[in-house]
């Protein structure tokens, strides 16, 4: 039986404990409290199954005090600096953006329904799917939970389940998964970044860098307040009398009010006061620039992302078009195209038959210009039952004079 159908199984059968349910005084509970499922989820309303996942949100039950706040099940992107989320971005979206085709003994064959739409129910594409995959998978672990199976009870359909929803164990050497009180052990597909013996779950390079997003939060949380305070540096005021603790608050809160409604004006003091400040550093240095710079490059780095593809210095000349389209390779060949092997087996040993596979084709991210492909082109077909011509524009789509001139901006080619 699956998750699904195991989900809305029949739970009358469990016998409740036999402690009393009304609560002693002192407690936090109100007199009229309700006690929750067993399983721990509370179906309130009209009743209802789909294919689909809803989203569960932690809420308070009766009784819960007022001062207490719910956990937040989504701080792992919550965590995330613009950086880091940038890099994930790209990362995910150009191998959702990559053809997919499945192969048999080394030939392509046709695709299934699922390499098209995954879940329709859910989904409006596989793009949409593959980019939740390797979103996931960036951050340590991807999930993926079948909702229908085939006449061979292979996985027809399934989605992204978020990692936070499954409890992960080691079990006598062996991975155990349970979602809610439900095991899932042997329909699940649990995809790691970093796996080890010792550890059920996986690891991913954030998990490392975790400082390093701490320190990207604290300068971008300085850069704010310098900002918002009109870029008031190190300085002191003095005055020739004895003020109070009030006075002192006051004189400062006026201070700093006056510097925030007319930044960059000078100060105007009164009654005997005097500003005393600081040698004053240019707008580079109060933001800290080159260290800002370098946080955010080694978080790059640490997600498989050159720098300057996130708009971060490259640390070297001006790139040319040559070394941009080198920079795009390398990118391809470190980190995408480890990636996307790691993800495409474990897809592909988990929901195909022995002997095929499931691919992506990277061809298109970082394949040369039009003048080189059809200099190699030519070199191909002089070699002997190598390549034709119609394959040739069947490789470029190249079907009719629309799509010639679309690419070439004439007529024909």
């Amino acid at each position: 039986m699956g998750f699904w159908s195991r989900l809305r199984g029949d739970h009358s059968g469990i016998t409740p404990n036999a402690n009393d349910p009304a609560p002693p005084p002192g407690t936090v509970s109100e007199p009229d409290w309700r006690p929750g499922d067993p399983d721990g989820l509370v179906l309130e309303g009209e009743e209802t199954f789909s294919r689909s996942l809803p989203f569960p949100s932690p809420s308070p039950w009766s009784g819960w005090p007022a001062g207490w706040s719910t956990p937040n099940w989504q701080t792992h992107i919550d965590d995330l600096v613009d950086t880091a989320w940038a890099c994930l971005d790209l990362n995910a979206s150009v191998l959702a953006a990559m053809p997919v085709y499945r192969l048999r003994n080394g030939e392509i064959i046709e695709p299934l329904s699922w390499m098209i739409n995954p879940d329709p129910d859910i989904y409006t594409s596989w793009e949409e799917f593959a980019k939740q995959l390797f979103w996931d998978y960036q951050l340590g672990e991807a999930f993926v939970l079948p909702v229908d199976f085939d006449s061979n009870m292979r996985p027809s359909r399934f989605r992204v389940v978020p990692p936070w929803l499954v409890n992960v164990e080691m079990d006598g050497g062996r991975r155990r998964y349970n979602i809610g009180s439900v095991d899932v052990t042997e329909d699940i597909l649990h995809i790691r970044y970093r796996s080890t013996t010792d550890n059920a779950r996986g690891l991913g390079p954030l998990d490392v860098g975790r400082a390093r997003l701490v320190a990207s939060k604290l300068l971008n949380r300085y850069m704010q307040q310098v900002a918002e305070t009109g870029g008031i540096t190190h300085e002191w005021i003095t005055v020739d009398k004895q003020l109070t603790r009030s006075q002192v608050d006051e004189l400062r809160e006026q201070y700093v009010a006056s510097r925030q409604r007319f930044p960059g004006y000078p100060a105007i003091l009164a009654g005997g006061a005097t500003l005393n400040q600081a040698k004053q550093p240019n707008a580079k240095d109060m933001a800290l620039l080159e260290l800002t710079q370098f946080t955010e490059a080694r978080i790059a780095v640490m997600c498989g992302v050159p720098p300057f593809l996130v708009g971060l210095p490259s640390g070297g000349d001006s790139l040319t078009y040559s070394n941009v389209t080198s920079l795009f390779d390398f990118h391809d060949r470190a980190s995408l195209r480890p990636k996307a092997v790691a993800v495409m087996k474990a897809l592909s040993g988990w929901a195909l038959p022995r002997g095929q596979a499931v691919e992506l084709n990277r061809d298109e991210y970082s394949r040369p210009g039009l003048k080189e492909r059809a200099e190699a082109y030519a070199k191909l077909a002089e070699i002997p039952n190598t390549i034709t011509g119609a394959e040739v524009r069947d490789m470029e789509r190249l079907h009719g004079r629309v799509s010639a001139r679309a690419l070439t901006g004439e007529d024909e080619l």
